[in-house]
Formats: structure tokens, sequence, C-alpha cells
């Protein structure tokens, strides 16, 4: 099983990134996608999650309005469209793949909103 997320990087207040999370080695259609967030001496946070059948969305309140999850079963991959960034968004993003017991973690990537 893999998970590899891409997009992070450094972008400036108001700024934009879209992260991806291309996966391999499982159902992915049948999976709860999602994200997960750790910004330095503060807990790891749900962001975002997208279920497999019927697509239903959730977010974190810090985030509604500013950031879309998206997933295209035919690439096996988990979007995080990031608009109108926050020095507080900074962190590092964890993409997750989920069902029943199962529990799958990408390695993480960095994303730095400073000006």
């Amino acid at each position: 099983v893999q998970l590899v997320e891409s997009g992070g990087g450094l972008v400036q207040p108001g700024g934009s990134l879209r992260l991806s999370c291309a996966a391999s080695g499982f159902t992915f259609s049948g999976y709860v996608m999602g994200w997960y967030r750790q910004a330095p001496g503060k807990e790891r946070e749900l962001v975002a999650f997208i279920t497999s059948a019927s697509g239903i969305t959730h977010y974190v309140d810090s985030v509604k309005g500013r950031f879309t999850i998206s997933r295209d079963n035919a690439k096996n991959t988990v979007y995080l469209q990031m608009n109108y960034l926050k020095p507080e968004d900074t962190a590092v993003y964890y993409c997750f793949a989920g069902k029943d017991g199962d529990r799958y973690w990408g390695q993480g990537t960095q994303v730095t909103v400073s000006s």
C-alpha cells in the first residue's frame, strides 16, 4: 500500500495550493479518503474527508469555504484544493485512506503560508 502526496510548498497569505495523493495497493474506490494536518507543537487535526460511494464531504470548520476535497476513482487520486490560505494553515498535510479497521497514511507534505 502506498499513498504519495505532492503539491505542498511555500505560498503567501491569500494564495492557493492543490495537494494530490496518489494511491496504490488497495481498492481505492472502496475507501474513505481524506487529509489530516499537524502544525508544530499541535495535535494532528482532521481537515477534510470524502466518502467512497456517495462522495459526501466533511470539513473542519476552520477551512470551510476555502478548501475543497475531491477524488478521481479512475486515477486513484484524492485532491485538496486550498484557497485563501492563512498563516495558521501552515502544517504538514497527511493523506489517509480508511475502511472499517484499515487505515493507511502518506508520508506528509509541508505547506507553509508566509509572506
